[in-house]
């Protein structure tokens, strides 16, 4: 099976598929510039999120209620996986999702916080990963039927500083390192 190996033409939407999964995601700068509870689902906020995209602001839900008021989710600077495929949540079209870092804590409950870039990370900034190629990101219908985001979740955890890493690759931006807040070995998701 030695068709395409070297044949050296690559079509713009051919994605080479020896890059780690990680560089085949897309996570985008973001901030919310608008929140309110999801009127029929009790744990999910809806946001609005500029992503710096033409097409304006991103509708996203998030299960965040338990962790954030809407007042703290206001303003927020965020990583989005912007090409996921939009679902339905409850009625309402998610276009991606808001990339927390999460820990159980002694009583069994869980700490959620967003993974945050740096101040002085330009809102659309695709995020790289230290030590890996720059990002490809496949179609968001290549990741669902890949499922490359559920094979890159095993990997992705913040640190001993709290940043952001997939299999010990920080999350970059040009200001520097995305990171939470205080969950150190936490799952991000």
């Amino acid at each position: 099976n030695n068709e395409n190996k070297n044949s050296g033409k690559k079509g713009k939407n051919d994605v080479d598929e020896n890059i780690p999964e990680i560089c085949k995601l897309e996570f985008k700068v973001g901030l919310i510039t608008k929140v309110w509870v999801h009127p029929d689902a009790d744990k999910l906020y809806c946001e609005e999120i500029d992503c710096g995209e033409e097409g304006g602001p991103r509708q996203i839900a998030s299960g965040l209620r338990l962790h954030y008021s809407e007042e703290e989710m206001l303003g927020k600077r965020v990583l989005v996986v912007a090409n996921l495929k939009a679902k339905n949540l409850v009625g309402f079209k998610s276009h991606g999702m808001v990339l927390c870092a999460a820990e159980t804590k002694e009583d069994g409950s869980e700490k959620v916080e967003f993974v945050e870039p740096p101040m002085g990370a330009p809102l659309g900034e695709v995020v790289t990963f230290e030590g890996l190629p720059p990002p490809t990101p496949l179609s968001a219908s290549q990741v669902e039927k890949k499922k490359v985001f559920a094979a890159c979740m095993e990997g992705m955890k913040t640190n001993d500083e709290c940043v952001g890493t997939w299999n010990g690759h920080v999350f970059m931006t040009t200001a520097g390192p995305c990171k939470g807040r205080s969950v150190k070995g936490g799952a991000m998701r």
